[in-house]
């Protein structure tokens, strides 16, 4: 079924006007849920050797239009308003105003956001978003020398060292992982840290075959985007597969649309992927906050740039999104 946008943005305010009292209870700190989080015999567990599930929301780009939503009001108001328990900071690399280009810039802008999710209690992944990492290894190193440095054996920080590598073989994504990962060992022994696989994190399977070992606590990222046509059966057979041979996996990117941020939001599908996320017990992030035209754009153009925005600013993905963290994040 595709998503008629009118139909579901009605549907959605009514169901949050209903359910807002019931929900204000519900809200946990995730951090003293959770505690530490570490991998074991493939999975993802907390403290208590349980499958913590987080559940939350990727900042897009940390420049263009989504630049502007790097603060800690947004991190508060996610937080506060669509239980959020897990952000994702989208450090931006390559594009005009990165990393490369401003790195001082960047870590100000991130770092401010990740202080805050540690102050709210919740998890922050801290991603280096770029898709050629494996030609930018010393600027990525660097840069994890230092994320590691600052936040080492803070159990909030999850760090993500390779957003999606392209059509690339996975024996040069290892061969980087491993790199990294040895860097933000000296400083942070025990934090999860998340690999990317090749096709746009879509290869888990290949990365099962030939796992990055040597270190303990390493999850792999799996993206999907729930309404393209190409990310259906098929690409879920392969997250299976992964998920079978032992493979601990993190959904650090999904999107309600199209892999191009855009297209239908079809609400059956998003349904199905949803779903197996939860029977898989598997902690997610949706892309995207931002105010961009487009269908995984959880706001619509002129959102208020520190959060406190009414229902009638969030689009379809936003009103679906927040529903189903207010619902499931308990």
């Amino acid at each position: 079924m595709v998503i008629n946008f009118t139909a579901v943005t009605r549907c959605m305010l009514t169901i949050l006007l209903v359910s807002s009292s019931v929900w204000c209870d519900a809200q946990t700190d995730a951090l003293k849920q959770h505690g530490a989080l570490h991998i074991e015999n493939g999975k993802m567990l907390d403290r208590h050797g349980l499958p913590p599930q987080l559940r939350g929301i990727s900042l897009s780009w940390s420049v263009w239009g989504g630049k502007k939503y790097y603060n800690p009001d947004v991190v508060r108001w996610l937080k506060a308003d669509f239980n959020i328990n897990l952000i994702r900071v989208s450090m931006a690399v390559e594009p005009r105003g990165g990393y490369l280009q401003q790195p001082e810039v960047q870590e100000k802008m991130i770092t401010s956001v990740v202080d805050a999710a540690i102050a709210a209690g919740i998890y922050v992944l801290i991603d280096w978003h770029d898709h050629h990492a494996n030609v930018n290894l010393e600027a990525s190193k660097a840069f994890f020398r230092k994320m590691s440095k600052r936040y080492a054996g803070v159990p909030n920080v999850i760090y993500e060292i390779w957003n999606e590598p392209e059509k690339i073989d996975w024996k040069i994504v290892k061969t980087y992982a491993v790199e990294v990962i040895t860097e933000i060992r000296k400083n942070d022994p025990k934090n999860v840290i998340v690999v990317g696989s090749p096709r746009w994190d879509q290869d888990v399977d290949i990365a099962a075959k030939d796992p990055v070992t040597g270190f303990k606590n390493i999850a792999y990222s799996f993206h999907f985007y729930a309404s393209d046509p190409n990310h259906q059966e098929k690409l879920m057979a392969k997250a299976d597969a992964a998920i079978q041979a032992g493979l601990a996996l993190f959904v650090t990117e999904w999107g309600v649309g199209e892999a191009n941020g855009n297209g239908v939001f079809d609400l059956a599908k998003t349904t199905a992927w949803w779903n197996w996320m939860e029977k898989n017990k598997l902690s997610s992030a949706n892309w995207n906050i931002t105010d961009k035209k487009e269908t995984t754009a959880l706001l619509f153009p002129g959102a208020r740039v520190k959060g406190n925005w009414t229902p009638e600013q969030l689009t379809p993905a936003g009103l679906y999104i927040r529903k189903q963290l207010r619902v499931f994040n308990k």
